[in-house]
């Protein structure tokens, strides 16, 4: 039997589908998915029915969203774009300047030339977490958002009330995280990146 906590509901996040490019940053750079039906078809045996499905504008995003509940439309919401890489957006990982000397304070900080740093991209969607949230704890359905690593790193930092902290945890597409919320919004994790 799970737990639950009285008077919360539950924040679903799930991550992308594969774009079909592979071995590129995306952000804003808008790559369509590369849907597998059997991965879908178990991801989807596996997640409850949404009381409520919303997703990133970025084509991957909605499409994931259509081939997991078909015949369904998920509300778009652009608070919920992926981070915005500027230059470094669309280029291939091996073109990619290296962070590895930074430490993840600095790393969330640090702002990529005509873009927008991790820190930035937790201030952006942050009212979203808190509006979706709250409505999945007043209404005590699944609120399901299909969206981006970085948004659901940024989620993980809000709960852990540390900025920096979300840069620790692997994002795996199709991977689920999950949320306990309360009138605040999401408190606490239940799950992050179960494929």
């Amino acid at each position: 039997m799970q737990h639950e906590t009285p008077g919360s509901g539950e924040l679903i996040l799930i991550r992308h589908a594969p774009i079909a490019e592979p071995g590129r940053l995306c952000g804003r750079t808008d790559f369509p998915a590369r849907i597998e039906p059997a991965r879908i078809a178990s991801l989807r045996a596996a997640l409850p029915a949404p009381g409520f499905l919303v997703s990133s504008p970025a084509l991957r995003c909605r499409q994931t969203a259509d081939a997991l509940w078909p015949g369904r439309s998920a509300a778009p919401d652009a608070l919920l774009w992926e981070q915005d890489f500027g230059a470094h957006d669309g280029l291939p990982y091996a073109d990619l300047p290296d962070l590895g000397p930074l430490d993840s304070p600095e790393l969330a900080q640090w702002t990529p030339p005509g873009g927008e740093s991790f820190a930035d991209l937790c201030a952006r969607v942050r009212p979203a977490l808190l509006r979706y949230g709250q409505r999945a704890a007043q209404e005590r359905v699944p609120v399901v958002l299909v969206v981006h690593a970085g948004v659901i790193r940024a989620a993980l930092s809000q709960v852990t009330t540390a900025l920096h902290a979300g840069l620790a945890f692997e994002i795996a597409t199709l991977s689920v995280t999950r949320l306990r919320c309360g009138a605040e919004g999401p408190f606490s994790v239940i799950e992050a990146g179960r494929t």
